[in-house]
């Protein structure tokens, strides 16, 4: 039998346009009507169509579904199959690093009050980041686009990193000099196997004193705000060992403030 779009788009429980996209793949050729100018499908269209939907219910991109159509061998199918198994493996890996990373910030956020002003000893992963202003003023980065898209494909991965260097945490001089970045830990840079670049500086890893902040958006990092983890430092004879690292972690609204809550960790080693 012959069917016209509307009642074989029905029959089978499809779109008109989804029809008309199969149609352009050329998985299915209906017949023009030379009088009327109708386009009819048969019997045998829709075994081709219903096929083609099997093989897009298995992840198969419609382009290789049409060359399974078209001209395909078992091995080709087989193939195909293949393919797809392995990208869906890789979407579930991601979907579980993501799930990992949820529980991960869940936790970290539950825990904000009690961490803040509090400091702790740890082990903080190697870095790497992006130098993108100076303080708060965005630097020009013309040039480092790749690099920049290439962070911001891996939120939340990646995240909001602050700089302060260590000469600066031992003069007197005050506001602090920092700068601010994109970063991702060393870990989550193999986790995701992706590519760096020449761009990225690399923050090493280091036993630190660390502590979480509140800091109203628009102030300036000062020595002041740090203070009480100097004086932990100094009290337990610990000696600064680097460059202060840190990362935005969250930023709320509170009572009309925007108040941020910073992650602080200041590399120590012992002094003897």
């Amino acid at each position: 039998m012959k069917y016209c779009i509307g009642e074989f788009s029905s029959l089978l429980g499809i779109t008109r346009d989804t029809l008309r996209l199969y149609e352009k793949h050329d998985i299915v050729k209906p017949v023009k009507d030379r009088h009327n100018s109708y386009r009819y499908f048969n019997d045998l269209d829709a075994r081709d169509l219903l096929m083609s939907r099997w093989y897009r219910s298995l992840k198969i991109p419609l382009q290789d579904v049409a060359g399974l159509i078209q001209n395909a061998s078992l091995d080709d199918i087989l193939n195909k199959m293949e393919h797809s198994k392995q990208e869906l493996e890789e979407e579930i890996r991601k979907s579980t690093m993501l799930l990992h990373k949820l529980d991960e910030l869940s936790r970290e956020v539950q825990s904000l009050e009690g961490r803040l002003y509090r400091c702790t000893l740890g082990d903080r992963p190697g870095l790497y980041r992006l130098k993108q202003t100076e303080k708060n003023n965005l630097l020009n980065t013309k040039g480092l686009e790749g690099t920049i898209n290439a962070l911001m494909e891996v939120l939340p991965y990646s995240f909001y990193c602050f700089r302060i260097e260590r000469e600066s945490i031992e003069s007197e001089e005050d506001p602090l000099d920092y700068s601010w970045g994109l970063s991702i830990s060393e870990d989550e840079v193999r986790q995701l196997g992706i590519a760096l670049d020449e761009h990225l500086e690399y923050i090493p890893p280091s036993r630190c004193v660390s502590s979480v902040i509140l800091s109203p958006q628009n102030e300036h990092f000062s020595k002041e705000a740090l203070r009480f983890m100097l004086n932990y430092i100094h009290e337990h004879r610990y000696t600064i060992s680097g460059a202060v690292s840190g990362r935005l972690m969250l930023t709320e609204n509170h009572e009309g403030t925007k108040r941020s809550f910073l992650e602080i960790h200041i590399p120590i080693e012992e002094s003897y």
